[in-house]
């Protein structure tokens, strides 16, 4: 391999990560235009799960399965 084709992968090379690195940017930016819907949907999730939680763990929850399985 002669010095001129080493400089030819090299800039191909160069070339190539930039041409990826703006890929990944678009991506991320296609993204974030979506991610306020996803954080309120999660939230809303979040809250319902510790309900759940809640009403799970409650003392009473618990007595009321035990007699349902007698």
């Amino acid at each position: 391999m002669g010095p001129f084709e080493i400089a030819a992968i090299a800039i191909i090379g160069g070339c190539a990560i930039e041409i990826y690195r703006t890929y990944v940017k678009r991506q991320n930016a296609k993204q974030s235009k979506t991610d306020p819907a996803l954080r309120e949907e999660v939230e809303a999730l979040k809250e319902r799960v510790a309900t759940l939680e809640a009403l799970v763990t409650d003392k009473s929850y618990q007595l009321r399965e035990e007699f349902k399985r007698l």
